[in-house]
């Protein structure tokens, strides 16, 4: 609750700064924001299960987790926005406090225990990534984005409430433990149509926001148009918060359904849909940004992997394998597109020929870039190797051994679009004048970096150090 505090204060504060003519100030201050608030996020682990609002936010060691999570991706990512205060970006103040409040909204996603907070969550971070999808305004692309993203995001907002009214009109609440005891010992026999079909439609907006398939066509558009330190926040952030709710709903609220045959199917056609679609796809990209996008929907594929096998715990194999999963992918994530943004900030270029000879100009982006395709490929010695480990291995022990078979096979296929990018910087010479000037890169944005390549390897070698916290 002490983060949700900071940041809206934080946030509203930090508009202010917006008044002075000069921009230096606002990064500086936004790193220190996070800062704190990270640290004291922290403060309330062990502290045990704390409630707010009458019981509709519950602060624990799985919010408390999820939250270091999602405020380490917003740190480490805000260096690479240091193109928009040399530019003297005149709306930076204000993009900077928009990512507070989403932050505030994805808080909310990982500590509701109420179906109203997860609809309040979900608003508060969707309606400020709507607007910076667009705050390139000059660029046709990026309203393009915004545009689609809006009415795509409002189609299925409107499905996700309609989804929570049939909840419950046939529980009579919104309340995670009393949809659960309603669902098990069901008032009304003839309502149970209501809520199969409540449950369906909240899988669906659900599934929307976290880009799974077939709700997934949104993603290549809005990612490639989308501003990219703002696509690498939604790539990263939003597809963490929103797996940790989908996992919280499935645990609390319907812990009989899948026993009784009604999310389970379902979550495993959408797995092997994400799967089959996300890797497929990136295949064929020539964008670098599009061949992200892609990979971020074959990743929560591998994502839906853990909820499909989870066993009843919000405190087990499948809850852990999340949060390392996400913790891994996020660190790796914001290195692939901080390196994707400078190099198109000073290359003009987003397809894979502009990081020709990038490992003869700039070394450390190029090992970087390599390290984080590396891990995305889930290559032993990474975090993304045993991020997919663990999920495996809880698939396998609840006898999901053919979705592990195709998993690993999809996986395979990644190989070699995570590749591509390493073999143009290393084995490819610069096409011209423009990609064989060395891309500028501030020492703030180097420390990042190196930071991330570091947090990369260090979860391949020791994962001891997070997994297994919850």
């Amino acid at each position: 609750m002490n983060s949700i505090i900071l940041l809206s204060v934080l946030g509203l504060g930090n508009l202010f700064l917006g008044f002075r003519r000069s921009n230096r100030l606002l990064l500086p201050v936004m790193m220190l924001i996070l800062g704190v608030v990270l640290t004291v996020n922290f403060i309330d682990w062990n502290q045990g299960a704390q409630s707010f609002f009458n019981g509709m936010l519950t602060i624990d060691n799985f919010s408390v987790a999820f939250t270091g999570i999602v405020l380490l991706t917003a740190l480490v990512l805000v260096p690479f926005s240091q193109k928009y205060v040399l530019d003297g970006e005149a709306n930076l103040a204000e993009y900077y406090s928009l990512l507070l409040f989403s932050l505030v909204g994805a808080i909310m996603l990982v500590s509701y225990n109420h179906l109203l907070m997860l609809f309040l969550g979900i608003e508060i971070l969707s309606v400020a990534m709507y607007v910076l999808a667009g705050s390139d305004k000059r660029n046709l692309r990026s309203n393009e984005a915004a545009l689609k993203y809006f009415l795509m995001g409002a189609f299925f907002t409107g499905i996700l409430l309609f989804g929570m009214a049939l909840l419950y009109g046939a529980t009579g609440t919104f309340e995670l433990s009393q949809i659960s005891a309603a669902v098990q010992n069901p008032v009304n026999a003839s309502l149970t149509p209501m809520l199969y079909i409540g449950m369906l439609l909240m899988l669906i907006g659900i599934g929307f926001k976290v880009s799974a398939a077939p709700f997934h066509f949104w993603t290549p558009d809005v990612y490639e148009g989308t501003p990219t330190f703002f696509a690498a926040f939604m790539s990263t952030v939003v597809k963490t918060a929103g797996f940790a709710a989908f996992l919280k709903l499935l645990v609390q609220a319907f812990p009989a359904a899948s026993a009784q045959g009604i999310w389970l199917p379902t979550l495993t056609a959408m797995c092997v849909l994400t799967l089959l679609i996300g890797n497929v796809g990136a295949v064929a990209q020539t964008s670098i940004k599009r061949m992200l996008a892609y990979s971020s929907i074959s990743h929560a594929g591998y994502l839906l992997i853990a909820l499909v096998a989870y066993n009843g715990q919000l405190e087990g194999a499948s809850a852990n394998g999340i949060l390392f999963y996400s913790l891994a992918y996020s660190v790796a994530t914001v290195a692939a597109f901080g390196v994707v943004k400078l190099v198109a900030d000073a290359r003009m270029r987003e397809d894979y020929n502009g990081l020709n000879g990038l490992a003869k100009t700039n070394p450390l982006l190029a090992f970087s870039l390599t390290v984080s395709m590396l891990s995305l490929a889930g290559i032993p010695l990474t975090g993304g190797f045993f991020g997919k480990f663990f999920i495996f291995s809880a698939a396998v022990e609840n006898g999901y051994i053919g979705l592990v078979v195709f998993a690993v096979v999809m996986s395979m296929v990644s190989i070699y679009y995570y590749l591509r990018p390493i073999i143009a910087m290393y084995m490819r010479d610069a096409e011209d004048e423009t990609t064989a000037t060395p891309v500028p890169v501030t020492t703030f944005q180097s420390g990042a970096l190196l930071l991330l390549a570091a947090l990369t390897v260090l979860l391949g070698v020791l994962p001891g150090l997070v997994a297994g916290v919850l």
